[in-house]
């Protein structure tokens, strides 16, 4: 108590500068009610007067006011719990400390709220005293929502999923649970089964309740109950032979407190718990911790009383100072204790309850925020509450029951889940129980069994699993039968053999489904599934996203997507064959540019290549000759020119492109299938306007007016194989379909017989097949480990093999059905690029080809003799000649190494010349 003194001290100076409104009263009355008689009781009635005997004790708290504390006996029940709380409200309490029954405290909550006197219970544990329904309601323990929490972790720890709750049908009992099932759905489990206890049952009523649990599937119990009625559920549950291995025991503080309490305990009370799990509100240790243990052993033992302290005694021992420490800062404030006559309160004629002698206190709204400010240490640890007005830092011990007392195996605590660590410790470190590693010491369950029990069994009511099977008119390979005893196919034998490799014996019965004739609805037989008609759904069910909000599957068996197949047919042999690749515009274009390449190639070439020269009609010859036979890369002419070679190049690369076009197209024609519609994939069949048919009852109906946004017009139930080659035989303008969607072992099946149809496009969903069980069911991930070891084994390929041969007609390869003739759209680029490369090498040319003639021009002009200007005239005159377009061709077809060469005789012409000139004007000087 050093620090609880530390903090007393500090109030007690602070109030001396607080100017008071009247003088302190010499005593103030604070009421007490719990059942004197019972493990909490006898812990709490001694703590409470040690309590009281130290606070008067203590000079600096309630310095010259005494604590009475008035205390009345509820004797355990809830009538005379009420009627004990009426008297003590006519001794003008302040403060009531109690009730230890949710159950009172959930009645004499609505006296103390009407009169203004705040209530501190030390062990009314019930979540559903909330404060906004009950205000002046203060709890000074843990509230069970806490260790309901601390339950949930529990489980998640051991990856439990289904827990059966076993309660005492009270508002203790069925706030706590409630709690639990709250906790549990946040760590993705749930109570599979409540077994309710009436209130004082006797041991044929126990006996009753735990038989029906236990025919339940889930053996993990959580028990909260009393101390009286628990003590009786272990003996039941060990004669039910409920005690065993595999059972798995978790038990609230309750429990905690009755072993706490026992000072000798009865041997065979401790057999009959052996292996459970128990909670303990936790308690650090501290020297106030012990000394207040010494004084209360110290008491006990000069009073004869054989009752042990348990945790609830440190509770209420707290609570008595958090009241004492709200009473002083009431008074320090200058507040005073008056009650008040409440009009509302009043004797009819005749009543003898004396309801008018039942005050209000005036200043309980003052007391109530002293109360909620409350900040001190005491044996329990930190007195504070939080803004839901909880204790904070909630914590609880994990004990393991085994031999004649308990072991230690770990923590839980709101601030880090569970550890092995002190929470105090913890307390210091940042919160972050979603990263840090939970963990426990090892447990010893019930049996002496140091292995974790799976937590389940099948349920011990002789019923076998219920497993729904479709049964249809068609693809009998995966599931067909004509009765329960006689179901067969791909999909039973992977369930069958599945079944064998569970850890556990598993009795099932087949329920088939449908008549055979049309398909039933299977996303029907799910929700049957979910609505507990069926226990499981076994056959082709894919694992869709509709299907999983309902049910529970296991891993899938076998892969599994919509394809689209549509009917082929075998292209006709003909003489023209050759010619089908190309449409008629692309042989037509493709015939002009090879023309146009010669032409080109031609002009480069003339002036420099003597390959390309002769008379007009060799010249034409080689102009075709050369287009055409760069064909097969076997032209003969030599290209010199750079702009030549270059256009050679780019052509031969476009000749390579269409070449192999040609033979791919010419191949494909010749020996693949051709479509009879024009649906090649998923884009073409939702783009079109053609009827598509789907198998009936299965989910691609859903998918593709959902998903894909195709009119319900266009779709087409089916239902067997026959009925979809007939669909796609008679096609659109028949009454049939263009296409069908369907999932691809459907297909598979289907094209193994019928011969003219064939998968177009890719495979556009992704799912697969698997096994549907209840929501949360164990089974499912038990299934799912014995799929995989089928897969791993090689089993699953060997059933999947005897069951679907190898399509006797199919091809391999689908990826080439389609129109496979080509157009000039599909070379439309390359063809321009090459075009553009031709004008290119064709400007180039004809720009040097003009400067070059320019140039002759000008020499020739320079090159006649002078004359007089009769001469002038005719030169211009030449010149004008020269220069027409008939002599532009003429100087086009020169070679060009005659124009060089006349070009470098002119300029040697001119200079002899003008020697000449030079020599006739001398001899005619002489």
């Amino acid at each position: 108590m050093g620090a609880t003194r530390l903090v007393m001290l500090f109030w007690a100076l602070s109030a001396v500068d607080v100017a008071l409104a009247g003088a302190r009263p010499s005593e103030v009355a604070v009421g007490a009610l719990f059942t004197y008689d019972s493990s909490i009781g006898r812990a709490a009635q001694l703590a409470i007067e040690l309590a009281v005997d130290d606070v008067n004790a203590e000079g600096t708290v309630l310095s010259g006011t005494k604590l009475d504390m008035v205390t009345q006996d509820s004797k355990c029940s809830g009538f005379l719990g009420t009627i004990q709380a009426f008297q003590l409200m006519e001794k003008n309490v302040v403060a009531v400390i109690g009730p230890q029954s949710s159950g009172i405290g959930h009645v004499i909550s609505h006296v103390v709220n009407e009169l203004h006197v705040p209530l501190l219970s030390f062990a009314a544990t019930d979540p559903t005293l909330s404060a906004s329904e009950y205000p002046y309601f203060l709890r000074t323990t843990i509230s069970d929502y806490f260790q309901m929490n601390a339950v949930a972790s529990i489980v998640d720890y051991y990856q439990w999923k289904r827990v059966t709750a076993i309660f005492v049908d009270d508002d203790y009992g069925r706030g706590g649970v409630l709690a639990l099932g709250d906790a549990l759905a946040a760590k993705r489990a749930k109570i599979s089964y409540k077994a309710a206890i009436p209130p004082n049952s006797n041991l044929d009523v126990i006996n009753d309740v735990l038989f029906r649990a236990n025919m339940m599937e889930s053996r993990v119990m959580v028990v909260h109950a009393n101390p009286d009625t628990g003590m009786r559920i272990f003996s039941v549950a060990n004669k039910l032979q409920m005690m065993t291995s595999g059972y798995v025991w978790i038990v609230t503080d309750w429990l905690a407190a009755v072993l706490g309490s026992s000072a000798s305990r009865d041997i065979k009370d401790m057999s009959d718990i052996q292996g459970l799990i128990v909670l303990r509100q936790h308690t650090p240790e501290s020297d106030a911790k012990n000394k207040f243990i010494s004084k209360w052993n110290s008491l006990a033992r000069s009073r004869n009383i054989n009752s042990g302290l348990n945790s609830y005694g440190f509770y209420a021992y707290d609570t008595v100072w958090t009241v004492a420490c709200a009473i002083d800062q009431f008074l320090n404030s200058g507040q005073q204790i008056n009650f008040s006559t409440d009009p509302t309160l009043y004797d009819s004629n005749g009543s003898t309850m004396h309801l008018s002698t039942l005050k209000l206190f005036d200043g309980g709204e003052q007391m109530l925020r002293q109360l909620l400010l409350t900040n001190f240490t005491g044996v329990t640890g930190p007195v504070q509450y939080d803004s839901d007005r909880n204790l904070v830092r909630p914590a609880y011990d994990i004990l393991n029951i085994g031999g004649s007392g308990s072991r230690f195996i770990g923590y839980w605590s709101n601030h880090s889940g569970l550890s092995v660590a002190a929470p105090e410790i913890l307390y210091q470190k940042q919160p972050n129980t979603s990263t840090s590693p939970q963990q426990l010491y090892n447990v010893v369950w019930p049996g002496g069994s140091t292995t974790t029990p799976r937590g389940w069994v099948f349920p011990n009511n002789g019923q076998p699993l219920r497993v729904g099977v479709p049964i249809k008119s068609s693809f009998k390979e995966l599931v067909s039968g004509k009765g329960p005893d006689n179901v067969r196919g791909y999909c039973i034998d992977i369930f069958n053999a599945a079944a064998k490799l569970l850890p556990y014996p598993v009795t099932y019965q087949f329920v088939t489904i449908g008549d055979g004739t049309r398909n039933p609805i299977y996303i029907d037989i799910i929700r049957r599934v979910a609505a507990n008609s069926l226990d499981a759904a076994v056959g082709d069910f894919a694992i869709v996203r509709n299907g999983t909000q309902l049910a529970e599957y296991t891993q899938p068996y076998i892969e599994s997507g919509l394809v689209i197949v549509a009917p082929v047919k075998k292209a006709t042999r003909s003489a023209w064959a050759f010619l089908k690749p190309f449409t008629l515009e692309m042989w037509c274009v493709t015939g002009a540019l090879f023309i146009l390449v010669g032409i080109v190639v031609w002009l480069l070439e003339h002036r420099i290549n003597e390959e390309f020269r002769g008379p007009p009609r060799r010249q034409i010859t080689t102009i075709f000759w050369f287009s055409f036979s760069t064909m097969f890369y076997s032209h003969r002419q030599n290209i010199v020119s750079a702009l030549g070679r270059f256009v050679l190049i780019i052509w031969l690369f476009v000749v390579l492109i269409i070449t192999s076009s040609y033979t791919a197209s010419l191949t494909s024609i010749l020996t693949v299938q051709q479509l009879e519609t024009g649906i090649t994939g998923l884009n073409s069949l939702i783009s079109s306007s053609l009827p598509i048919g789907y198998q009936a009852g299965k989910f691609t109906k859903r998918y593709l007016t959902q998903n894909l946004n195709i009119p319900m017009s266009r779709l087409v139930p089916l239902n067997t194989a026959q009925e979809y080659a007939d669909a796609l035989n008679r096609g659109p303008k028949h009454g049939g379909v263009a296409a069908i969607v369907d999932e691809k072992p459907y297909i598979d099946i289907f094209l193994s017989n019928y011969c003219n149809f064939r998968i177009v496009g890719q495979q556009f969903t992704r799912e697969g097949w698997g096994f549907a069980f209840q929501r949360d069911s164990p089974l499912a991930e038990d299934m799912s480990t014995a799929i995989l070891q089928l897969s791993e084994s090689g089993q699953l390929e060997r059933i999947h093999d005897e069951w679907f041969s190898r399509p006797s007609c199919a091809s391999d390869d689908d990826s080439e059905v389609g129109e496979t003739r080509l157009g000039l759209r599909s070379f439309s680029g390359l063809f321009l690029i090459c075009a553009l490369i031709c004008l290119f090498a064709l400007v180039v040319f004809f720009t040097r080809i003009y400067w070059q003639y320019k140039q002759y021009s000008n020499f020739e002009a320079a090159g006649e003799p002078s004359a007089p200007d009769a001469d002038s005239v005719k030169r211009q005159q030449r010149l004008s000649s020269l220069g027409s377009f008939k002599e532009l061709i003429q100087f086009v077809d020169k070679k060009e190494e005659e124009v060089r060469r006349k070009m470098k005789r002119r300029p040697s012409d001119k200079d002899n010349q003008a020697a000449g000139s030079s020599y006739a004007t001398s001899v005619d000087s002489a």
